[in-house]
């Protein structure tokens, strides 16, 4: 299972782009709407999540957790108990965690990007406390994996899908999506 918070204020295209590409893998994604299960982008798209917060179960059947930037959506997604529940979660049982754009700045602040390699969206770069910063678009460092914004949202996707079903069936979707 994999879950994909979504808050007011989520950039759609760091969402959407890893939740089809996951679901191109054949592996259980789910969204789930903080705040409820009728979510609004920071672009006014409002989507239907799949469930809401009090729906998530943290068991040895979550991979991952996926976290969009944009905003005001990564605030919403820092100061939100589940999310913060979930990600200590991933932690702990050595769980994978995707942070994109504004996103790994919360990763940042629970100090778990120390000595690691990562990126984000130019400007969050000050709450990356202890990071490795880097120009790559896309960094796995361990079970973090961090991308720089919309732009690389396939990309980001792309590596999820490396992670949890390998590189020849990320190899496969690249090239079905054209990205060779």
């Amino acid at each position: 299972m994999i879950y994909v918070f979504l808050a007011n204020g989520f950039e759609e295209t760091e969402a959407i782009a890893p939740i089809d590409i996951l679901k191109r893998c054949e592996v259980e994604v789910a969204t789930v709407g903080i705040g409820g299960d009728q979510i609004t982008s920071t672009h006014g798209v409002t989507v239907f999540t799949d469930m809401v917060e009090g729906d998530v179960i943290l068991s040895d059947e979550v991979d991952m957790i996926v976290l969009p930037g944009g905003m005001p959506g990564t605030l919403n997604l820092e100061k939100n108990a589940t999310v913060q529940e979930a990600i200590r979660f991933c932690v702990e049982n050595n769980k994978y965690i995707g942070a994109i754009c504004a996103a790994p700045s919360i990763l940042g602040k629970m100090n778990l990007l120390e000595g690691k390699k990562a990126t984000c969206f130019p400007g969050f770069e000050q709450f990356l406390y202890g990071a490795e910063l880097g120009d790559e678009k896309v960094y796995v460092d361990g079970n973090i994996i961090t991308a720089k914004g919309a732009g690389v949202a396939i990309e980001f996707g792309l590596a999820l899908a490396e992670l949890v079903k390998g590189k020849g069936k990320a190899s496969a979707i690249r090239k079905s999506l054209q990205c060779m």
